[in-house]
């Protein structure tokens, strides 16, 4: 392995990691459960201390971070928004587990964190802050002890903790530059040509943990096929009597696959997703449509990993440009993503890998993100169908051209006007979808 395959691998596993339940929430019952294991492990060490000690939890959030958890599912308590998802970290989530920091949830812990919630000790509001993502979770004992957590940026990104007032740590960008974990998507250089030839030719054995994406995701397809979740948008379009409306074709059986799954994800299924850029339903968009062609046509192992790598990396790559969480919906990215990754299956080049970048952001660019909810499978339904329309158009050398809209000749430029777009263009939309939600 190169050393610049070592650094794209490094993208991949810091981008591409399971998550349980949307990021958003899961990114506040982290920062609450490391300031919870602070608080247990400072106060035990005083004579005060009792084990049945209560506490109280305040939590700041950024404008992004509120939009994404109000309306969403959490696993396994058939309640949705932040406050479950706080508490929840307070009574049984671990921070090691990452983004998997739900790992151990039980009915116990479900019926302890419903108790904090209707008692009132979660508080949530929103935190003075230009960082998109941003969560701090304060943490206060019945003796006024205080731990905090702070996450940046990354939905697992613990930038600093701190006890009474006493900084613990201090990660922040600025003061750990050199950090691998601190370097920016953009900081990785990559474009869609070098992308694409990382996906052909780096050795298999080196990429084949990514089929992972296939075991989580298709586990969670399965579950939303069922038929118990959410909007049963994936469940309708595999309806036998629904076929006269959506036939029995590859873009019916991709969309049902795709959509099910983010139904299940969204609804609170205790499955954990397969993420992309710290998206759960990204994640699944990004990979479902090219694991669905997998199965139904048939491919390789490995046929199936260059195609999952080329997906997710595209997508990494044009979230560079819009920051974590934006105005932009992600199915937009994530199913640019895919569309990639069923141009390689069907023995596409890199012009129209190029070409199917170009029709995706000529098509849906500008689908607005109005918080997680159950609703986003159908959004993710619509970008699995403009996905393969792509593709299939690509394929055919038919591509939008540089003369209309956004598009320019060089798709890199073509990516940077889709991220201005997406993280400038869009910031008083982003401000009046908040506005909506928050006086509903």
């Amino acid at each position: 392995m190169t050393a610049r395959e070592a650094e794209i691998i490094e993208l991949i596993r810091k981008e591409v990691k399971p998550a349980l339940g949307c990021t958003e929430p899961i990114a506040v019952a982290l920062a609450v459960a490391k300031a919870m294991e602070i608080i247990e492990e400072r106060c035990s060490r005083m004579a005060s201390w009792r084990m049945t000690e209560e506490y109280c939890l305040d939590i700041e959030v950024s404008g992004n971070i509120l939009k994404n958890g109000m309306g969403v599912g959490i696993p396994g308590t058939g309640m949705v928004g932040l406050h479950i998802a706080a508490a929840l970290g307070a009574v049984c989530g671990k921070s090691r587990y990452g983004l998997e920091v739900l790992h151990d949830l039980d009915p116990e812990a479900i019926a302890r964190a419903k108790e904090m919630v209707e008692s009132g000790s979660v508080k949530i509001g929103i935190a003075d802050t230009t960082h998109k993502l941003y969560v701090k979770a304060s943490v206060r004992s019945c003796d006024e002890h205080i731990a905090c957590a702070v996450i940046e940026d990354d939905h697992d990104n613990i930038v600093e903790t701190d006890f009474d007032d006493t900084v613990l740590s201090d990660n922040h960008a600025d003061k750990a530059s050199e950090c691998a974990d601190q370097k920016t998507t953009l900081d990785y250089h990559l474009t869609v040509r070098e992308i694409f030839d990382f996906a052909r030719t780096v050795a298999y054995e080196d990429i084949e943990f990514i089929l992972e994406s296939r075991t989580l995701n298709l586990a969670l397809a399965e579950e939303g096929l069922k038929g118990n979740y959410g909007l049963k948008v994936g469940y309708a379009i595999n309806l036998a009597e629904n076929r006269e409306v959506f036939g029995g074709d590859f873009l019916s059986y991709a969309m049902s696959l795709t959509a099910a799954a983010s139904d299940a994800r969204m609804a609170g299924c205790t499955l954990a997703a397969m993420s992309n850029s710290g998206s759960g339903n990204q994640g699944i968009t990004v990979t479902m449509p090219v694991i669905a062609y997998s199965i139904r046509y048939g491919t390789t192992d490995e046929e199936l990993a260059r195609a999952l790598v080329l997906s997710h990396l595209v997508a990494i790559h044009i979230k560079g440009y819009l920051g974590k969480l934006s105005a932009l919906c992600g199915c937009v990215i994530a199913s640019t993503g895919s569309a990639c990754g069923l141009v390689y299956l069907r023995g596409g080049d890199y012009e129209q890998v190029c070409a199917a970048i170009k029709n995706m952001i000529g098509n849906i660019t500008g689908m607005v993100c109005d918080g997680a909810k159950v609703g986003c499978a159908m959004k993710v339904a619509s970008g699995v169908s403009s996905s393969l329309q792509s593709a299939v158009l690509a394929r055919e050398g038919i591509c939008i051209s540089e003369h209309d809209g956004i598009i320019e000749k060089d798709i890199e430029k073509t990516i940077r006007n889709l991220g201005r777009i997406g993280s400038v263009g869009m910031q008083n939309t982003d401000n009046m979808i908040l506005d909506i939600m928050v006086c509903k």
